[in-house]
């Protein structure tokens, strides 16, 4: 049986915010499909952002505060995207004003840097520099990862 992953869905405050850093990240994602609905008596704006196989959907009508990333709290800690350039992908976001939240120790087959969206949601872009999974999937310099808060 196939698997993939195909989207997620997030509920921000401002749909334009979040819209605007995943389009600056990935200049090539348009809108897919938007518009309103009632979502448990609240109406919602709804906006899938992406491209033929994988999308983000966003909904308006957040009433409170993405959790902390600094704390413990429940909740996404972030998603992860493959990138063939992630050089062009930090050069976009931070001359747009986005700011880098982690870099990670560097790794021989691999470079992860994370950014936080403007509705707080953690973005991980990572570039690999194997095609062998057992190289690209080696954890040995990840253990003990420390993140400063």
């Amino acid at each position: 049986t196939m698997v993939r992953f195909e989207h997620a869905n997030l509920v921000v405050k401002n749909i334009e915010d979040t819209l605007q850093f995943i389009q600056t990240a990935f200049p090539s994602w348009v809108i897919r499909g938007q518009g309103e609905m009632q979502w448990r008596g609240n109406a919602r704006r709804w906006l899938h952002v992406g491209n033929d196989d994988y999308y983000l959907t966003l909904n308006d009508g957040a009433h409170e505060n993405n959790r902390s990333l600094k704390g413990n709290a429940a909740g996404l800690a972030h998603l992860g995207f493959v990138v063939d350039d992630l050089d062009e992908v930090i050069s976009r976001l931070q001359s747009n004003g986005y700011k880098i939240d982690v870099d990670l120790a560097k790794h021989a087959f691999r470079k992860n840097i994370y950014f936080v969206d403007p509705e707080g949601f953690q973005f991980e872009f990572v570039q690999y520099f194997s095609e062998l999974a057992h190289e690209r999937n080696t954890y040995e310099s990840s253990r003990n990862i420390q993140v400063q808060s």
